[in-house]
């Protein structure tokens, strides 16, 4: 009896119905929309790793983008969702809250130059918050998505 509750707990763990599946996609775009394929080439493609739920990201992930920008984060219904790091070639980076792959929330966006801007951001844009000097003096702070120059 104890061997068959072992293998019975073992099997609903395993499941993907109870465990969380993971694997990799490619992201499509499409008129319909954003596709995510089992298939792909990483040349043209964005291609993710991670968590899948209903052959899309869902859960904790990475996607690396063929332009060099890359994201670590949570998802859900395919797209970055919850909180994230966005982080470009160049040494840009977005580290916060994501609502279908914008920034929208609290985050931090920092500049490869050392200056960044820290608050509230919706649909990719600054909307509450102050944007900082390298040396840590604000630069410009924002209110209802206004620049008000310090």
């Amino acid at each position: 009896m104890k061997q068959l509750l072992i293998i019975l707990s073992f099997l609903l763990l395993s499941s993907p119905v109870i465990g969380q599946e993971t694997g990799v996609l490619y992201l499509y775009e499409s008129s319909y929309g954003i596709l995510w394929k089992k298939f792909g080439d990483k040349e043209t493609n964005p291609i993710y790793k991670g968590d899948v739920e209903d052959g899309r990201p869902n859960g904790f992930g990475v996607i690396t983008f063929p332009d060099g920008r890359k994201y670590v984060g949570e998802n859900k219904g395919g797209f970055p969702n919850g909180q994230g790091t966005m982080t470009w070639s160049n040494g840009v980076e977005y580290v916060g809250e994501y609502n279908d792959g914008k920034p929208n929330g609290q985050g931090t966006f920092t500049y490869s130059d050392g200056e960044k801007c820290v608050g509230e951001w919706k649909n990719v844009g600054f909307r509450n918050g102050n944007c900082y000097y390298k040396n840590g003096n604000i630069q410009y702070k924002y209110v209802n998505g206004k620049r008000i120059r310090q």
